[in-house]
């Protein structure tokens, strides 16, 4: 198979493996891989390019983009439609939403569209992408990759002290208040994040499968498990999570995933998102998936009425109109 397959913060811990699984086993896609810097002093974008120039003959671009600029998302959107359009890309055969942002040691920040920066970067600007680019896909269709965590469901987490919820008052989920515990605080506005993409991935599936030319693209929102080497667990975060990462999960992890298999590496992830994004493992299935196994999600995420007011308050956050998208977004 063939297509273009985009993945958002591809100098990320997963992304980087994932990258360099993709180049390995599927040479045939062309990979538009997205940074917020493509400078060379970024030295995880380094990273990225290294992995590629192992892959002299690749079909690889490094796009900027930040996702905490709705402006720019909906710029990059419009030049991916249009390189696929014109035939500069071939069209595409998977979104993978792979960016994210938290922020566990700070207040609440927010972007310059005047959004809490969690539920935009993690949530709101991958409904943008997607929305837009979904008449962009090739005619048998593709795979889009939702990322989302067992922070959405709550007691699955030890850093979560408040339950994660969706509002009735939706849009107070781009608001956000100071808590005096910022680990709290910041666990609690990333764990709405994360159960707002896994219910408005179960209404995009819902509405992809009710309308007959896009049925065949399917959306599948995987946890991808505990990931004990991620530079998540040094990046805004305090200081005991990261040597707890260092002295515990990095050096216990064979003894840990013999209680708690979902204890793993980046490198493991990477190849699960990969083969998900090639439609390679559960071809043609949609749902949620705790790294390669189907499980339940959280009994909140099941709330249908809640899902569609979702699904159609996410395309009004996004500025999606109804002629930017190939999908109804009316309930």
């Amino acid at each position: 198979m063939t297509g273009t397959i985009i993945i958002t913060g591809a100098n990320g811990s997963v992304a980087i493996p994932a990258v360099h699984h993709l180049l390995t086993k599927y040479p045939g896609y062309t990979a538009v891989l997205t940074v917020r810097n493509t400078e060379n002093t970024d030295p995880n974008t380094n990273k990225l390019r290294e992995t590629i120039a192992k892959f002299p003959n690749a079909k690889t671009s490094i796009r900027q983009l930040d996702l905490a600029d709705l402006t720019a998302v909906h710029s990059f959107a419009n030049t991916i439609a249009t390189d696929i359009s014109e035939k500069k890309l071939p069209p595409l055969a998977s979104i993978v939403c792979n960016a994210y942002y938290w922020n566990l040691t700070r207040d609440p920040e927010f972007t310059a569209d005047g959004v809490e920066k969690a539920i935009q970067v993690n949530h709101i600007s991958h409904v943008a992408i997607i929305l837009r680019l979904l008449g962009s896909f090739r005619p048998e269709g593709g795979r889009i990759v939702l990322f989302t965590s067992n922070a959405h469901y709550h007691g699955k987490n030890g850093l979560a002290k408040y339950p994660p919820a969706i509002p009735d008052d939706l849009d107070s989920l781009l608001k956000a208040t100071p808590d005096p515990d910022k680990l709290a605080g910041g666990m609690h506005i990333y764990g709405n994040s994360k159960l707002a993409i896994l219910m408005w991935g179960y209404a995009l599936n819902r509405h992809l499968e009710k309308d007959e030319k896009l049925r065949n693209i399917t959306a599948v929102i995987i946890d991808p498990g505990n990931l004990t080497d991620s530079r998540a667990l040094r990046t805004n975060t305090p200081l005991f999570l990261r040597a707890v990462q260092r002295l515990i999960l990095q050096p216990m992890r064979p003894l840990i995933r013999l209680a708690d298999p979902s204890y793993r590496s980046v490198a493991e992830a990477g190849v699960d998102v990969i083969d998900l994004a090639t439609n390679s493992v559960y071809p043609g299935e949609r749902g949620y998936l705790l790294t390669l196994k189907k499980e339940r999600s959280s009994p909140d995420s099941y709330n249908e009425d809640k899902q569609e007011k979702l699904w159609v308050k996410s395309a009004e956050w996004a500025k999606i109109s109804k002629e930017e998208t190939a999908i109804e977004i009316s309930p």
